[in-house]
């Protein structure tokens, strides 16, 4: 039994309350006055703008209807519910336009029925200022401004002033989106990932009773950034680097190749790389405002490498048609092919880009459309590489096979 009263008694304030409502309000709050035991509803309607206003609906516990409902509102000077309102007769009543502070709805029939209903309008704006605190090329550092509305009541019996309780949270975004460290947390954010367009920075502001207020200002970017791309980043000498520039707000450039050469160009076209290795290529920019900025690839050279095949099937299917040996970063090579017999069926001698092309030995006697019969031929093999690698001797001395 105990369990239901208790079930009876929270329902007391919310019938209680029931009887005056707040259409369009956002939430409602109960007051705690210093002398009057009594509890009001304080319905908190959130603020679009400063013509912002209230409604309170009254319908009438007891008695009946047709009633007369005689409203009144709060007289913060001279205290007590004084200011006349309006005055109606009906099954209920509704007062709209109102300001905020407190009210008061005197509800009477033609047999003798009186109560009296309370509440308390709070137009609620959370106060919100977003500027622009401080900037250079490497930071943008925000001003925000956030606090809650104060909504003060007060009691009738004393007309001794009482704040509601609220709170406050923020956000800081970006249109578009950029990096704002912190946005819930920090109310005076610093990016060092500064924007690289120009955005809109907005702060939202959000209390207790999930009002919220905005405010934004636009910010211009004088911000810089280095970037760019290279293709290939990795190959056999020479190698052939195409670069690209993608930076943002540069106006002078400098590239440096990671080889002691240096170009000042926007587009430095392409680069070429003889020394197996690996290069670290640096393009700095420097914008109109002098904003800097830099960026780095890696370029790798391969070292020299030579192996030989023993075995080649020239049978024109486009698998293992040619002998060549598999190598990398050649600056010369010669290749000599000698029958059994002694006589030599091919001979390649060359150097630079020529070996990079080269295609290999296609098993016809020296460059002519005859080609050489099936069996075991004599190689000998000369090369060097990019990286002063010497390839020679008996180890590259050999013999190849052809099948048909």
């Amino acid at each position: 039994m105990s369990r239901y009263l208790a079930f009876i008694i929270l329902l007391l304030p919310l019938a209680l309350q029931a009887q005056i409502t707040a259409p369009g309000s956002r939430t409602v709050r109960m007051t705690n006055y210093p002398a009057t035991a009594r509890h009001d509803p304080v319905f908190i309607f959130c603020a679009t703008d400063a013509g912002t206003t209230g409604t309170l609906v009254a319908d009438s516990p007891g008695g009946t209807a047709p009633f007369t409902f005689a409203w009144t509102r709060y007289d913060q000077t001279g205290g007590g519910f004084s200011i006349a309102v309006k005055t109606e007769s009906g099954v209920t009543s509704t007062a709209s336009g109102l300001a905020e502070g407190g009210y008061k709805v005197s509800i009477t029939d033609g047999g003798g029925y009186s109560t009296e209903l309370y509440a308390w309008v709070n137009i609620d704006l959370p106060v919100s200022g977003a500027a622009l605190l401080h900037f250079t090329c490497d930071y943008v550092a925000l001003d925000g401004t956030a606090a809650h509305d104060h909504f003060v009541y007060y009691d009738p019996s004393t007309n001794v002033s009482r704040q509601l309780p609220n709170g406050v949270r923020h956000l800081w975004s970006s249109t578009p989106s950029s990096v704002i460290p912190f946005p819930d947390l920090e109310l005076d954010p610093i990016t060092y990932t500064p924007p690289l367009e120009d955005v809109r920075y907005m702060l939202e502001v959000t209390d207790s009773f999930g009002c919220t207020g905005t405010s934004s200002f636009d910010y211009e970017s004088i911000h810089v950034m280095a970037d760019f791309t290279a293709d290939p980043v990795e190959g056999e000498a020479p190698l052939e680097v195409s670069f690209t520039d993608k930076s943002v707000r540069a106006m002078k450039y400098t590239w440096k190749f990671g080889d002691d050469s240096i170009s000042v160009l926007p587009d430095p076209g392409t680069h070429n790389y003889y020394i197996p290795g690996e290069y670290t290529v640096t393009l700095s920019i420097e914008s109109e405002l002098t904003c800097r900025d830099s960026a780095t690839v890696k370029i790798k050279v391969l070292p020299s490498m030579l192996q030989i095949p023993n075995v080649f099937t020239p049978n024109d299917d486009g698998i293992n048609d040619f002998f060549i040996p598999d190598k990398k970063s050649l600056k010369f090579l010669n290749l000599q092919i000698f029958a059994k017999s002694g006589q030599r069926v091919y001979n390649y001698e060359g150097d630079g880009e020529d070996v990079q092309g080269w295609q290999g030995w296609d098993g016809k006697v020296n460059h002519s459309e005859h080609r050489a019969a099936p069996g075991a031929y004599y190689y000998v093999l000369r090369a060097s590489g990019y990286d002063d690698v010497e390839y020679e001797g008996r180890e590259y001395r050999g013999t190849v096979y052809l099948y048909r």
